[in-house]
């Protein structure tokens, strides 16, 4: 399949909205690698990410609010970087899965995340997304209504804690990738385990001889500020592709696959800038039916069948109403605010 054919929308009527299997059909189209697309993402990715991270060091000295805008740029492409390792995870990136591997290590080890470790994990993720009953894996910690007020207080204190968005976008990210991502979780494997340890030692000697390079101080600030940028970034987008009020849940065996992925995952639609910077990642329902489709291909795939295009888009704006949705209401079957809980008792 070439680049010309990507971008060819099917016009026809397609049988996929009322054949549940007809998504494979649509989605096998796009799933093949391209080599030259990916290799070229890779050269426009890290290479921007390197010279905004030397520009960022020469402008020290000259402003600091100079060097802060550039690190809003140089989180962006590392937000980048982890769309391409997070391709590699699901072997997506290129049809080898040595390619994959090497790769994404590389760029686990830039993103500070193992990687054979968080392939694992994020497979969890995809497995169990939208199912009430196995929450709690590569997911937004949620509680259900009814959870929340039979709760102690104590609980519901840490719970609002959790979700209140300082903790969210500030410091859940620097401690999830400077720290938790140092450790590999109970029920590991070997492998797993290595992938830790191996870019724990990567990590380490990056920073020495960056330090050697550019001084221990600036290495500390310059990687500290991108990381904390791109961390949020990352979160925020992670945050909306299963936070927004009409979300998918249900529970053991009503729960669906499809279903999971079409109506748990939005369609977040971004400016193309954005769009461009975070790899397409907007296009996540069309991720969660088929992971094997490269990030490159997500928007071609996305427009190919009606299927997708009838999945209602969130946009910039109205995405910032999900900060406001912290609890799933089981009966109105939607995301609600605490204000809605309280007003509910109070009635």
């Amino acid at each position: 399949m070439d680049r010309r054919e990507d971008h060819r929308i099917n016009d026809e009527s397609s049988d996929s909205l009322e054949d549940p299997h007809a998504w494979k059909r649509v989605v096998a189209r796009f799933q093949r690698p391209a080599a030259l697309r990916a290799n070229w993402q890779i050269v426009n990715t890290l290479t921007p990410y390197a010279a905004l991270w030397l520009l960022m060091y020469l402008t020290l000295g000259v402003s600091i609010w100079l060097t802060l805008g550039l690190a809003i740029l140089a989180a962006g492409f590392l937000v980048r970087v982890f769309i391409i390792f997070h391709d590699c995870t699901h072997g997506s990136f290129f049809a080898s899965k040595h390619a994959n591997s090497w790769v994404g290590f590389v760029a686990g080890v830039l993103t500070f995340t193992p990687f054979a470790h968080w392939r694992w994990e994020h497979a969890r993720h995809h497995a169990t997304s939208g199912d009430l009953d196995r929450r709690g894996v590569g997911d937004v910690g949620t509680m259900t209504v009814d959870e929340y007020v039979k709760a102690s207080t104590w609980e519901r204190v840490r719970y609002r804690m959790t979700r209140n968005p300082i903790t969210l976008f500030v410091f859940a990210p620097l401690f999830l990738f400077l720290i938790k991502q140092r450790f590999s979780s109970s029920g590991a494997g070997q492998p797993e385990r290595r992938s830790v340890l191996w870019t724990n030692v990567c990590l380490v000697a990056l920073a020495v001889v960056l330090s050697w390079l550019f001084g221990w101080q600036a290495y500390v600030f310059i990687q500290l500020v991108i990381l904390a940028v791109s961390g949020a970034a990352g979160v925020w987008l992670f945050y909306v592709q299963h936070q927004f009020e009409d979300v998918y849940w249900e529970r053991g065996d009503e729960w669906s696959f499809v279903d999971a992925a079409l109506k748990g995952s939005s369609f977040y639609r971004l400016p193309k800038a954005l769009q461009w910077l975070s790899g397409n990642i907007g296009y996540h329902h069309v991720h969660h039916l088929s992971a094997r489709v490269p990030n490159y291909r997500l928007e071609a795939c996305h427009r190919s069948d009606p299927l997708f295009r009838s999945v209602k888009p969130v946009t910039l704006r109205s995405s910032l109403g999900a900060l406001r949705l912290r609890l799933w209401d089981e009966e109105a079957r939607r995301l609600v605010g605490f204000r809605d809980v309280r007003k509910n008792r109070r009635a």
